[in-house]
């Protein structure tokens, strides 16, 4: 299967999800390009972007983990090639 440059954008509205967030990224760490995380203090919210290359299904598993996960939201944008 092709691999497909995506990126995911989390918006975590709670700090309780960040461990089973960062074990999740590293799962999966072997097709992460990069990842920035933000914590956004005035609207007590995190934002984390992950850049990938993998698999469609490697990227739609990773998402679907993570917005399955309470108080996390996730969306992701692959690229047109």
């Amino acid at each position: 299967m092709d691999n497909r440059v995506a990126i995911i954008g989390i918006i975590a509205e709670s700090t309780d999800s960040a461990e089973e967030i960062n074990a999740l990224l590293h799962q999966y760490s072997q097709y992460i390009v990069g990842r920035m995380g933000i914590p956004y203090r005035e609207r007590q919210i995190n934002i984390i972007s992950v850049i990938m290359d993998a698999p469609q299904d490697e990227i739609s598993s990773l998402s679907g983990k993570i917005g399955r996960l309470d108080n996390v939201s996730c969306k992701v944008t692959y690229s047109s090639n």
